[in-house]
């Protein structure tokens, strides 16, 4: 058994993704993050959905339309496939804890 809010020892500057559970159709994972951003420029473009919540701490995502969205703990959505998106802001204390589930979620 494992707790999703058990966090590693020392959570360095790194960002930390563990994969939960992996299927053909869907995976889903653990993400901590401390203040990692994505990089200037660069945007995600994915080729699955991905629903995430964040269970802990607090976060900001912008889309390349122009909106951003401020999450903080429990917040939920659903980032479907090719929505080009980037994260501009994670908190560091408390870490961010997201769990993501990718996949063809629609």
């Amino acid at each position: 058994m494992n707790n999703i809010f058990k966090l590693p020892d020392f959570l360095g500057n790194t960002e930390i993704f563990e994969t939960l559970l992996s299927h053909p159709n869907i995976r889903i994972e653990r993400i901590l993050s401390t203040g990692q951003v994505t990089e200037p420029g660069k945007w995600y473009d994915q080729p699955q959905d991905e629903w995430v919540i964040l269970l802990q701490g607090e976060a900001r995502l912008s889309y390349e339309e122009g909106s951003k969205i401020d999450l903080k703990a429990g917040d939920y959505l659903l980032i479907e496939s090719h929505q080009k998106h980037r994260v501009d802001y994670t908190s560091i204390d408390p870490p961010c804890i997201w769990l993501a589930i990718h996949g063809q979620l629609k």
